[in-house]
């Protein structure tokens, strides 16, 4: 969020992760739960505002309200015997894991940032490298306090009188009601080590038969970098997997060193010849490390959160992160198909990440995640040209049967969304009519 302020229109300029736009709306702070119902109540329609991590116009209305989330940011409870955290729904996840982790208690899905808040992270069913094991966000959500801007405040839970609201609410982009608390299933950890290994590949089939031989084995985390620029030799990477260390392991704590980028440059810094440096770089960095090594959580599930406001490296222009997913058989073809595209299109990310994701059914009736493979790729945005690769991207991964990631999303045509997403009329009834977004208006129309 910028700190800029037209004082005129008593407006904020809010930007998402993507900096992709910059508009005025009005930024109105929820207290505390019980005060947040009347300001839902009393306003235009709006949209709930964490911590602003998604990259696209999920978080965004322009012109409109924002009701902001972050300072519902208290614990309420704990039961040590269970694991079930009651929090608030501004609460970080990187919060919960500072705090809990020490006590032996972890949470079970995170995505590549702890940078957000539990409300965003269940609006939007984030996965994490753990997918393939124990599913979404929403798989470990027990319970929401969901305000509707009629003034209710509904109990929501998997089962019970509202578990079509809560279906509705997990991965619902946040159009169900603004979430003031819920309860989060953790688990048992032995702290905060990991043994991890690093295995270099040097095709999408050696990825393939590295993913199959990992899944005999105990590793419940698992990611892959790619070198999106070597499509033509083979589409190198290094395929990183990672398990809870035992009891009594310890390794080197993480530094306190916290880079920045300080402002943000009159052009982008990505173009072929820094991606091409970085991607050679990176790659036989990686390489080097490989074999086993007992880790610290952070560095292994969040490596970009100690560089703060590295989305500025994009220029004034900003970014898209694309990020698709497509059933595992086709999956092997169709992410053959998008390196191809994206090479021939001259253009490439050095945030390329590949993994595959588990067959457990979604835990809303618009979640992302699916059996199959998923691919996310950072892109500047260059006009046409970007357009243009977008449009072919679509192309393919409409024709393997998959979908694109919403959280990531900020143009993604409509009708791709309506034949992506085959819950969405089971959805619609439980919009709040009070609720509207940036993106509800490009994809619902409201």
């Amino acid at each position: 969020m910028s700190e800029t302020t037209n004082n005129a229109a008593a407006k904020t300029i809010v930007e998402s992760w993507g900096l992709l736009t910059h508009d005025p709306h009005h930024y109105i702070p929820l207290p505390s739960p019980h005060e947040a119902p009347a300001l839902l109540a009393a306003g235009r329609p709006g949209i709930a505002y964490g911590m602003g991590r998604s990259y696209g116009d999920v978080c965004l209305n322009p012109g409109g309200t924002l009701w902001a989330a972050r300072p519902l940011n208290r614990f309420i409870s704990f039961d040590e015997e269970t694991g079930v955290l009651h929090c608030e729904a501004g609460v970080l996840l990187r919060e919960i894991q500072r705090h809990f982790v020490p006590r032996g208690w972890m949470l079970p899905v995170t995505p590549g940032t702890q940078i957000v808040t539990v409300g965003g992270a269940i609006a939007n069913d984030i996965h994490g490298k753990s997918h393939h094991a124990v599913g979404s966000f929403g798989h470990h959500v027990r319970g929401i306090r969901l305000a509707r801007t009629d003034g209710q405040v509904l109990d929501i839970a998997p089962e019970g009188e509202h578990a079509q609201l809560f279906a509705a609410t997990v991965g619902g982009m946040g159009l169900t009601g603004v979430m003031l608390s819920a309860a989060l299933q953790m688990r048992r950890v032995n702290g905060p080590w990991l043994e991890a290994e690093n295995v270099p590949f040097g095709s999408l089939d050696e990825f393939f038969d590295i993913n199959d031989a990992t899944a005999q084995g105990n590793w419940p985390y698992t990611v892959s970098w790619i070198d999106c620029l070597a499509w033509k030799t083979g589409t190198r990477g290094i395929y990183m997997r990672g398990r809870h260390a035992p009891d009594g392991a310890s390794g080197k704590k993480p530094g306190s060193l916290q880079l920045a980028v300080p402002l943000t440059p009159p052009m982008s810094l990505i173009n072929n010849l820094s991606l091409r440096a970085f991607n050679m770089a990176y790659y036989w960095l990686q390489r080097q490390k490989t074999g086993t090594s007992i880790v610290h959580y952070e560095p292994f599930f969040y490596p970009l959160d100690n560089v703060h406001e590295w989305n500025r490296i994009y220029g004034p222009r900003g970014f898209y992160q694309y990020q698709s997913v497509v059933p595992m058989a086709n999956g092997r073809e169709a992410v053959r198909e998008m390196f191809k595209a994206i090479g021939r299109a001259g253009q490439g990310s050095f945030l390329a990440v590949l993994k595959t994701m588990g067959d457990m059914p979604a835990a809303g009736m618009l979640s992302f995640p699916m059996g199959g493979v998923t691919l996310a790729l950072d892109f500047p945005e260059r006009g046409e040209r970007t357009r243009t690769l977008f449009e072919r991207l679509d192309a393919i991964v409409r024709e393997a049967g998959g979908r694109i990631y919403l959280a990531k999303d900020a143009r993604w045509p409509r009708p791709l969304f309506e034949a992506a997403y085959p819950r969405l009329n089971e959805f619609l009834p439980h919009r709040d009519p009070g609720i509207s977004s940036a993106l509800s208006r490009r994809l619902l129309g409201s």
